[in-house]
């Protein structure tokens, strides 16, 4: 791809420079790669932060879940980040924690979550991008290891169907949620979900982190948005370059539960 102007981020000793696109090459080789089929992850990608999380600690703070609960999924949390629980199932219990609760509240909720805290944090070049895209005609997909109540709301204003959204999500039963497990795509499970929906070979993919390699690497054309320094490290390793939007330069971009995926 096209490397004029681009900035370098310089990577530790044993690492290659990567080189980052401006934002104005960013679109260019999007559309340059002609995509009639594009998918993106949420958190990270789309907008700043971790909405997975920050709705849990959110929900929790609020006393929508029962006192045992909380306790349950704050002792599962600690054990994750010590390296205990999996992400995979980290990512599943924060959706059956609500077992029990009706789904309408949860919609609720998340929608009240999302308009405070995740939908002021949309990065304005993602939002533009992905307008224009839709405009194009282009299929707009998303798939999130973070709960579909969340991700759902989160993507209304982007234009992205429904039924385009690849979610962690339970099963509702007479608008109820059960602790049953419909879906929880991420790492490799991200690239299962997308071949189980016929999408073998996505045009465009965009992510952010390591839990987002496997699709990148199903993509004629992957396109890696503020990465964490474990996908940092593996675009690097493969030849491809990044994309950092303005209100993530110099924040944080660590992921949590990255270290038993990097490669």
């Amino acid at each position: 791809m096209d490397s004029s102007n681009r900035d370098q981020e310089r990577l530790p000793p044993a690492q290659t420079e990567i080189q980052k696109w401006t934002a104005e090459e960013f679109e260019r080789l999007v559309f340059a790669c002609g995509p009639r089929v594009a998918v993106f992850d949420c958190d990270g990608t789309l907008w700043n932060g971790d909405a997975g999380y920050g709705f849990m600690a959110w929900s929790l703070e609020r006393g929508l879940v029962s006192r045992s609960t909380t306790d349950w999924i704050d002792t599962r949390y600690r054990a994750y980040r010590a390296g205990n629980v999996s992400e995979d199932a980290m990512c599943g219990e924060m959706v059956q924690m609500y077992a029990g609760l009706r789904d309408a509240e949860l919609r609720a909720a998340a929608a009240q979550y999302v308009g405070e805290f995740v939908r002021p944090r949309i990065f304005p070049e993602m939002a533009a991008l992905v307008a224009s895209m839709r405009r194009a005609g282009i299929a707009l997909w998303a798939v999130s290891s973070t709960n579909r109540w969340v991700i759902v709301e989160g993507l209304r204003d982007f234009g992205v169907p429904d039924e385009k959204i690849l979610a962690a999500e339970a099963r509702v039963e007479n608008g109820i949620i059960t602790s049953e497990l419909v879906d929880v795509p991420t790492g490799p499970a991200k690239a299962t979900a997308l071949r189980r929906v016929g999408l073998p070979a996505p045009d465009a993919v965009f992510g952010n982190s390591i839990h987002d390699l496997a699709m990148l690497e199903m993509a004629r054309c992957p396109f890696p948005v503020n990465p964490s320094p474990a996908l940092l490290e593996a675009a690097a390793k493969r030849g491809w370059s990044y994309f950092r939007p303005q209100a993530a330069e110099g924040a944080d971009s660590n992921v949590e539960g990255e270290s038993s995926l990097t490669s």
